[in-house]
């Protein structure tokens, strides 16, 4: 895989496992009624915006999650009060549009001085025109038009907060819900692309080569047979072939291949990696077959078992210490790893990919305030209580957890940084 297909890669990967996370809460928000704002990815400022119905699809410059702005869970943008001088336009006598600004330019509509209005529950208006007091009702997707942007007004029947318990909860839920999805999906085309080893190998195959690494220098192809390494036979054993190798650092080493039933000999300098094994860039695996439909499931579970094992025994070295801050890599480092993967081939890339959504869905159910773990728990108190918690004090709950998500984002990401400049 060449450098610009490494970097689309690794770009693709951060986007589709956010934007799948983001599709499941836009995707249950929506069928529960809830009216979606903003379905974005990213953070800060804007690179890219359209609207498409009600909902405006965003790419922002800080590629570190997304979210999507539902109505009720932030205070409004755009407020009409009394005493306002506003301008409305019409359609079967009810008003569609609301203009804050520019009122002379507004031709087609009438304008007045606010006397009441009630864009939740009413859906009406009444203005002062000309000295008359007029009513007016105004239609459930009326838009507030100021500044040059149009913002759909919100009836109380498409707030987050006026919908059940069940509802709001299964709208949070479904962020992760899709990553887990995503992730089994992905080891299934993983276990299809690698397939099940045949019964009594007899015989290693290589599977990849990566670029940059001391085997891409010689002429090795994918589908030789490993024979002997340093004049030993290696038949089916890989854990052999990996020491002799990893013994081996800055040695060169013999590598004889059967390519086509013809032998082939090649001299290879292993180079060490951080632990000091040699390494020569190639990966190798007994003879495989395609996986049945039965068995694809299987492995993808398998994998599924396996890497949560793993998430969650991280999360325990986190949580006594085992790790040091040294050892923690932010989205920098989440990326380079993605790239170094990418360069091995689509198949490491793909369970790569199921390992990182996995982890997403996973790390977005911790109770930690301002992930979607917390915001179940809030919901769940609710449910208890037969009342909802003081939207204050949650939303306070949510910002101090968000501003300490990103502060650590902030000293991951600098770790990162130094990390690369150290060539670490």
């Amino acid at each position: 895989m060449g450098m610009i297909g490494v970097v689309l890669s690794t770009v693709l990967v951060f986007f589709v496992i956010v934007t799948i996370h983001e599709w499941g809460h836009y995707f249950f928000a929506k069928r529960a009624g809830i009216l979606v704002r903003e379905f974005a990815i990213g953070f800060g400022p804007k690179l890219f915006s359209v609207k498409r119905g009600e909902t405006r699809y965003t790419l922002r410059l800080i590629p570190a999650g997304g979210f999507v702005r539902m109505a009720g869970e932030d205070p409004e943008l755009v407020e009409v009060q009394p005493g306002q001088t506003v301008a409305v336009k019409l359609k079967d006598n009810q008003i569609t549009r609301i203009y804050l600004d520019r009122l002379d330019e507004r031709t087609g509509t009438v304008r007045g001085e606010v006397e009441r209005v009630d864009l939740e529950r009413a859906l009406s208006m009444n203005l002062l025109v000309e000295g008359e007091s007029e009513s007016f009702s105004v239609h459930p997707q009326a838009l507030v038009v100021s500044r040059g942007k149009d913002t759909q007004i919100a009836p109380i029947d498409r707030h987050f907060g006026s919908k059940p318990v069940r509802k709001r909860a299964m709208a949070i839920f479904a962020g992760p819900m899709m990553n887990f999805i995503l992730a089994f999906v992905l080891y299934a085309v993983y276990a299809q692309m690698v397939g099940m080893p045949v019964d009594n190998p007899d015989k290693l195959i290589i599977r990849s080569i990566e670029s940059g690494m001391p085997a891409a220098g010689v002429d090795l192809r994918q589908g030789d047979i490993v024979d002997t390494v340093n004049g030993e036979k290696i038949g089916a054993d890989l854990g052999k072939m990996i020491d002799i190798i990893g013994k081996s650092p800055g040695v060169p080493v013999e590598i004889n291949v059967l390519r086509d039933g013809e032998p082939l000999s090649f001299q290879i300098t292993p180079r060490a990696n951080e632990e000091g094994a040699g390494k020569v860039g190639i990966s190798a695996s007994p003879p495989t077959r395609s996986a049945t439909f039965g068995e694809t499931i299987a492995r993808a579970a398998e994998l599924m078992k396996v890497s949560t094992e793993f998430i969650f025994e991280s999360f325990k070295m986190l949580i006594t210490g085992q790790f040091q801050f040294d050892d923690l890599g932010g989205p920098v480092r989440t990326a380079n790893v993605t790239a170094e993967i990418a360069k091995k081939g689509i198949a490491q890339l793909t369970s790569w990919t199921a390992l990182l959504s996995l982890y997403l869905g996973i790390f977005n159910l911790l109770p930690v305030p301002a992930l979607d773990g917390s915001r179940l728990i809030f919901l769940g108190l609710e449910a208890v209580r037969r009342k909802p918690i003081d939207p204050n004090k949650e939303s306070m709950v949510h910002f101090v957890g968000f501003a300490m998500l990103m502060l650590l984002m902030v000293a991951v990401t600098y770790n990162d940084i130094l990390r690369l400049v150290r060539g670490e």
